[in-house]
């Protein structure tokens, strides 16, 4: 959980974007109802979340530094932490229109909200506010960036991630298709290759490649005599580590409750591809497999009481789904520690350089998702 101070100086930067987004309607001479409607799928699907993927932004920034950012370097990596919210926006609002998902935040998903809804065709709307989500974000770059020098730098990690995060959704989608659910496809490889692409790149590789574009850090350069490519060593901690937060998420969707997490869990009754059911299969009897074939991603009328046996074979002793994630984290978190360690450090002599990478962003990612419970 953030500390109040720190997200209520982010939430002040959203609230400005939000007005230039809106200045920006009304020189278009757009409709008032239609400015008013932009507005309100800002205010509703954008900072209502905890906000770790932006404000890491700002984390990183600062540790890049090494010192605290004068006022003009914090806006720049608020913006650009806003533009990554806006990502998960786009990202969460057609989600769950292709998921069908209830609630979202702990309030109604937004194609579900009542004026939403009340246009007539479903979904539809919505899908056209999620692209105004993602069409914000080149906006803001476009107005704050463009004459730096790293903008072509950004314009592209935002494209590139969000194409990453695209091909994700596809091959969980083709794999994991709502109407013809075959859990036989499910493997816990299939599952790494699947939250990598969709969860791990926008989450935690492109708050840092960020914050290390606009600190000016190159893409090769010398240390100790030795060659240093540092977007390929963030690439090789955080992608792993993105991996081990949507096992968390996963996890946390059959475990969690809806105060906890923000939402119902529906990836029993959705026959999601997810780390706890690929581990059953990898690990469970032919009994508890078969139990699996015959009620995972079942829905209809008895659809509670067949998420309740999943849940139930999910917690049996000799499964034991709980223990097998309270394991696995204790050793990811173990070998991701070890990995940070193998990061070059600047030296005594760089300290005060705000262009080199340094352990410290990682051990900050780190920490923010070491024995969460949302």
């Amino acid at each position: 959980m953030l500390h109040a101070d720190t997200r209520n100086r982010f939430l002040a930067v959203f609230e400005g974007i939000r007005e230039e987004l809106v200045a920006h309607m009304k020189s278009e001479k757009m409709p008032e109802d239609a400015i008013a409607w932009l507005s309100e799928n800002l205010i509703y699907n954008v900072p209502g979340g905890k906000l770790n993927r932006g404000v890491s932004v700002v984390d990183t920034v600062t540790i890049l530094l090494n010192r605290v950012p004068t006022d003009d370097e914090y806006f720049k990596a608020a913006l650009l932490g806003w533009c990554i919210e806006l990502l998960q926006a786009f990202f969460l609002v057609s989600d769950d229109i292709m998921d069908s998902s209830i609630s979202r935040r702990g309030q109604p998903c937004w194609y579900r909200v009542s004026n939403v809804k009340g246009l007539g065709k479903v979904h539809n709307i919505a899908i056209n506010d999620s692209c105004m989500l993602e069409g914000a974000i080149y906006h803001i770059l476009k107005n704050h960036f463009r004459r730096e020098s790293y903008y072509i730098d950004l314009l592209e990690l935002f494209q590139e991630v969000t194409y990453k995060t695209e091909m994700g959704q596809l091959v969980d989608q083709i794999t994991a298709p709502e109407d013809n659910i075959d859990i036989g496809k499910y493997t816990l490889p299939k599952h790494t290759f699947i939250v990598r692409y969709k969860t791990a790149y926008y989450s935690f590789y492109l708050s840092v490649a960020l914050a290390m574009r606009m600190c000016g850090v190159p893409d090769v350069y010398e240390l100790d005599g030795k060659t240093i490519e540092p977007y390929k060593e963030a690439d090789r901690i955080l992608i792993p580590m993105g991996e081990f937060f949507q096992v968390q998420d996963d996890y946390l969707d059959y475990h969690g409750t809806e105060a906890q997490i923000g939402k119902i869990g529906t990836d029993i009754v959705d026959g999601k591809c997810s780390w706890c059911v690929c581990t059953a299969l990898a690990h469970g009897t032919e009994a508890q497999k078969q139990l699996l074939y015959e009620n995972y991603g079942k829905k209809g009328a008895d659809q509670a009481v067949r998420e309740q046996a999943v849940k139930d074979m999910y917690n049996d002793e000799g499964l034991n789904i709980p223990k097998r994630y309270e394991e696995y984290s204790r050793n990811t978190v173990a070998e991701i520690n070890a990995m940070i360690e193998l990061v070059p450090e600047p030296g005594a002599e760089d300290k005060s350089r705000g262009d080199r990478l340094r352990r410290d962003v990682f051990r900050a990612f780190l920490s923010k998702i070491t024995d969460r419970t949302a």
